[in-house]
């Protein structure tokens, strides 16, 4: 089993940090490029579905559930899964004296046919979450500044 945690301190109030996180066709943004195409496939009420394709062209199904109110979403990867058995996200936000904390979690299994193992998807992942992390803190900082 895989499983990272990161997170990042946004200086901005929880509605700002958690609408502009959440905008998911925005994530080509949020994300540095990492995600070349979104697609919302069904929205309703506060489940959205969604297709992301990749910088490598690679396109997969996900839902997304969003529990504002209780400061967390909570996501899972559907079709295809591969290169994984199953993927779990869940995003917490917690108000911190500067700003938002923001955490993300993923918990995942590589199915037995992927090229990488767990423990390597972690670094990946790790690496890719804190590069993301830094894009998001300094897109919505600057967003508020502006408004």
């Amino acid at each position: 089993m895989g499983h990272t945690c990161n997170s990042v301190i946004i200086n901005a109030s929880y509605d700002k940090v958690f609408d502009i996180s959440n905008d998911i066709p925005r994530w080509t943004e949020l994300f540095g490029g990492e995600y070349k195409k979104v697609e919302i496939v069904k929205k309703d009420a506060d489940k959205i579905t969604f297709r992301l394709t990749d910088d490598e062209g690679k396109s997969w199904q996900s839902w997304r559930l969003l529990f504002k109110g209780n400061y967390f979403t909570y996501s899972e990867r559907e079709e295809p899964k591969l290169p994984f058995k199953y993927m779990k996200i869940v995003w917490l936000y917690t108000p911190k004296p500067d700003g938002i904390e923001m955490v993300w979690i993923q918990h995942f299994e590589m199915d037995d046919k992927a090229k990488f193992n767990d423990q390597q998807v972690e670094g990946f992942i790790n690496k890719h979450s804190q590069d993301n992390l830094k894009i998001f803190k300094e897109v919505i900082e600057k967003e508020v500044k502006k408004n």
